[in-house]
């Protein structure tokens, strides 16, 4: 979504005009169809929508929609986010990030993932229920998740909210998580999901609010609109959500061609369509599409093409009721095109009891506290696990015996930034890689040094002596002022004199306190030259050095990266530090890098050491939404170079000269060009953004307490400059399916701590006539001394210049124990034997068809690593055109 601005939707609309002469009809007698639990949703919505005024029904197309008191209608704020766990709604169970559950290649794991994050929405939205039934933003029903658009290039920062690159496993994935969050009950749904974002959309963020993209039609059936046609046709999602962007000259929300030709009418969706933030804005603002003059014409040109709930922000005029009112007394939108649109919100919300009196209904059993519980954190561990990818071993892993000494290097190793990736929740009880290594190995000597920051030099604890409370520095301190909300907002609840920015909970981990304290006051330093400052708290905040910005992450959902700024040490320099405080996480205090800081401690460290784990990569800092990134290899939170940061880079390669072991353990959301520790380390594992608990997984896998088995839903580049650029859409030269080169890493890779092998594949016939299904099997036998599990991959190949190289067409991820072999069979559908033509149009060619089984593609890694497997053909009589998914 586009940044959050701190709004109070519902009080400003019922303080407008609009609201204001909605309130003068009659409230309605209590046998109202709309106030009767056991009619149907339907009947329900027809009954309240016939009962509305215009300037009633023009508020409820808002995603703050305000209470309408005269009808008994609860005020419903319909943005939630729910990735991977309950977000931004204070402490939830944080499941790794949606690219690290697509390495789990474990559709019915993430089924149960998508459960408890249905139930987690349940229990905080009756937490949060106020008296009269509102609910609050980030505490309802309606969850702005999955996002299945297809991540065609490495660079995008918003990937890791993906499932990978491929249509396929994407599709397989978002049908999982969908049916999960939203239960088996389509007329009581647990939650409803908000597939996103439709369609074709993958960056880059900077232009994304004008960018006009022209797919081919093959593309567009090949490779965007499977995941979105399997969301819709298989796992009945209730909601989805438009992009930005336009295509093919008309923006996403406002796209009949894909809004009501494609979706409503030959895929036969009849959930409710939501707008991306402020993206019904970019209609008519100069600097975006610029599709119409004003905002009357914009919401009436949204709701005309099929979106129903806006999504906006108040500094935007299409967030006004009023707007929606004039569009439809000038006659720019038919009153019963907005009376079809609030028909169906109101659907989804008595689908989900939102109107109906608490503790009834299918979900009553779920209470207020469901959430965050021992039980869903071991599934958050069990999931972590699953989703490591062991890139690359020589032998190192697992452990032979327990190290006496361990270095832990890096700026991932103990923060919690990256276990959480974006739009998360706050984990209660997290654990970073540092914690799981010293739990796991509590006789070893275990030694901690940042060493590098991400993309700079290493942050550390400024010392109280450093602060004083005025310019002079006659006092020490800082004077902090506490306030009772998060905005900083009227006067302080409390003012003291503090001797650091630090700040400290002693409240009970249930207990969800909000509040956000100012400090301010001058800060001394003893040497010259650039620093950087970073407050550690796991919320949002602002750091001013002499009345410069220099590190900005309020909305914690938006973060920027801090700047440098050079000081000096003849004078006090003025500081001011603001931060929100959410929850009880303890340990939140301000940092700095100073001049001349950098790697020595962390290579003392490293000499005492017999083991060094060094934990780098990124965080959402670096890699997200529409970013502001100040650092070499970032833009506008895109990436333009795959390569670890330098100052990662070069800390590592002078580890790796110590002659001690170095494993790399890699924190991130997309893939990295990591060549030379391929080429030069013992040991690389893929942890991506773990949630949690990933620093226990990690440490248990480098021990040896399970066989890796996360396989990569990505291919892993050389290099950026082996892609086409990124504003062009075209899959030619883009991930597995149509790369010509070799990839550092293939899609599907990740090894094992046992070896898997295959017997040859075996059909139920060997010819097909074109149209039909055939059934292939194979044998897997674990053939190594420790049991494990392996992701059994199908492949497909056809010739023909319109055929992708192969495509993953079949996938099962099975536990064998040492020395088991069992028996797979895959159904093979006339649509994995098809090729899609440049007009979009998809048949199955005469000729022969070439399978291929094995733990990933049949293409070795840099280090030469190639999967075992099998190969085998089927010969297809005839051609024969089938439908388009």
């Amino acid at each position: 979504m586009h940044k959050v601005l701190s709004v109070v939707a519902t009080v400003a609309i019922l303080l407008s005009p609009v609201a204001a002469l909605a309130q003068q009809s009659a409230p309605p007698s209590a046998s109202a169809i709309y106030l009767d639990p056991t009619a149907s949703a339907e009947a329900r919505a027809t009954d309240l929508v016939s009962r509305m005024t215009l300037a009633e029904k023009a508020t409820q197309i808002q995603h703050g929609a305000p209470a309408i008191p005269r009808l008994g209608v609860p005020g419903y704020n319909w943005w939630s986010e729910g990735l991977h766990g309950v977000a931004r709604a204070g402490e939830a169970t944080v499941f790794p990030q949606a690219i690290g559950m697509a390495a789990t290649w474990d559709t019915d794991l993430i089924h149960q993932v998508a459960n408890v994050i249905g139930v987690e929405f349940r229990a905080k939205n009756l937490e949060d229920r106020a008296p009269d039934g509102s609910t609050r933003q980030y505490r309802g029903l309606t969850v702005w998740s999955p996002n299945v658009n297809i991540f065609r290039d490495p660079r995008w920062g918003r990937g890791q909210e993906t499932w990978g690159e491929d249509p396929f496993l994407t599709s397989r994935f978002g049908v999982a998580f969908i049916e999960g969050l939203q239960g088996d009950d389509p007329l009581h749904p647990q939650a409803i999901a908000a597939v996103k974002h439709f369609a074709v959309h993958s960056g880059p963020e900077a232009g994304r609010h004008r960018d006009d993209i022209h797919p081919s039609p093959r593309d567009v059936t090949e490779t965007y609109l499977p995941a979105f046609h399997a969301a819709v046709t298989e796992a009945h999602a209730q909601a989805l959500m438009c992009a930005y962007n336009a295509i093919d000259g008309a923006p996403a929300c406002a796209n009949t061609d894909y809004l009501q030709r494609r979706l409503r009418d030959d895929w036969k969706f009849d959930g409710h369509v939501v707008s991306d933030c402020a993206a019904i804005a970019d209609f008519y603002l100069p600097t975006s599409h610029a599709t119409v003059p004003t905002p009357e014409e914009a919401v009436a040109l949204a709701l005309k093409s099929g979106t129903d709930l806006i999504c906006d922000f108040m500094a935007n005029g299409t967030f006004k009721p009023e707007n929606t009112v004039k569009a439809v007394e000038q006659g720019l939108l038919p009153e019963s095109v907005l009376d079809a649109a609030v028909h169906r919100l109101f659907v989804a919300r008595m689908r989900l009891g939102t109107l109906d009196p608490v503790g009834t209904g299918p979900w009553a059993a779920i209470t207020a506290t469901d959430y965050d519980t021992p039980a869903h954190r071991d599934l958050a561990l069990q999931t972590a696990r699953e989703s490591l990818v062991l890139l690359k071993n020589d032998g190192l892993l697992p452990l032979k015996a327990a190290p006496r000494r361990i270095a832990v290097i890096g700026p991932n190793a103990n923060t919690v930034e990256a276990l959480v990736g974006n739009y998360n929740g706050t984990p209660s009880h997290p654990v970073t890689v540092l914690d799981g290594l010293k739990a796991r190995y509590p006789d070893a000597e275990i030694s901690f040094v940042e060493g590098t920051g991400w993309v700079a030099p290493p942050l550390e604890d400024i010392p109280d002596l450093a602060f004083c409370q005025d310019a002079a520095c006659a006092a020490p301190g800082l004077k902090a002022e506490e306030f009772a909300g998060p905005d900083l907002a009227g006067a302080p609840v409390a003012s003291r004199t503090d001797l650091n920015a630090k700040f400290a909970w002693g409240s009970p981990v249930r207990q969800e306190r909000e509040t956000s304290i100012r400090w301010t006051g001058f800060l001394k330093v003893a040497e010259p030259g650039q620093y950087r400052f970073r407050y550690t708290g796991a919320n949002g905040y602002r750091v001013f050095v002499d009345d410069v910005l220099v590190a900005d992450v309020w909305d914690a959902a938006w973060p920027t990266s801090d700047t440098a700024i050079d000081l000096t040490a003849d004078r006090p320099h003025a500081i001011r530090v603001e931060a929100i405080q959410k929850g009880s996480r303890a340990s939140q205090k301000l940092q700095w890098s100073r001049p001349g800081s950098g790697a020595e401690p962390a290579m003392r460290s490293a000499a005492d050491a017999d083991l060094i784990v060094f934990v780098g990569g990124l965080t959402s800092k670096f890699e997200g939404e529409e970013m502001v990134v100040q650092a070499p290899g970032f833009a506008g939170g895109d990436r333009t170079s795959l390569d670890l940061p330098a100052p990662q880079q070069q800390l590592l390669e002078r580890l790796h000269a110590t002659g001690k072991p170095v494993i790399l353990v890699l924190a991130n959301g997309s893939a990295m060009s990591v060549n030379w520790a391929d080429a030069h380390l013992p040991a690389i594992i893929e942890a991506w953004y773990p949630g949690g608990q990933g620093g226990q997984a990690v440490a248990e896998l480098i021990a040896g307490d399970f066989s890796p088995s996360g396989r990569l839903p990505v291919t892993f580049y050389k290099s950026a400059d082996d892609l086409p650029p990124f504003t062009d859409y075209g899959m030619d030269g883009r991930t597995y399916r149509r790369f010509q080169g070799a990839p550092l890493y293939p899609f599907g890779h990740g090894l094992s701590y046992t070896r898997f092998d295959y017997s040859p594949l075996t059909f139920d016939r060997r010819d097909v006539a074109a149209g039909e299904g055939a059934k292939v099997s194979v044998e897997v036998t674990n053939s190594g001394s420790r049991d494990g599990a392996e992701v059994v991959q199908l492949y497909a190949s056809r010739p023909g210049p319109d055929a992708p190289v192969r495509s993953l067409v079949g996938f099962q991820r099975v536990e064998l124990k040492a020395g088991e072999t069992r028996r797979l069979d895959f159904d093979l559908s006339a649509l994995a034997m098809s090729v899609v033509d440049a007009q979009g149009r998809r048949s199955v060619p005469a000729g022969p068809l070439t399978l291929w089984i094995g733990g990933g593609q049949p293409v070795p890694s840099a280090g030469g690593d190639t999967p075992s497997g099998s190969e085998g053909r089927l010969m297809i009589r005839g051609s024969a055109d089938i439908p388009a998914f």
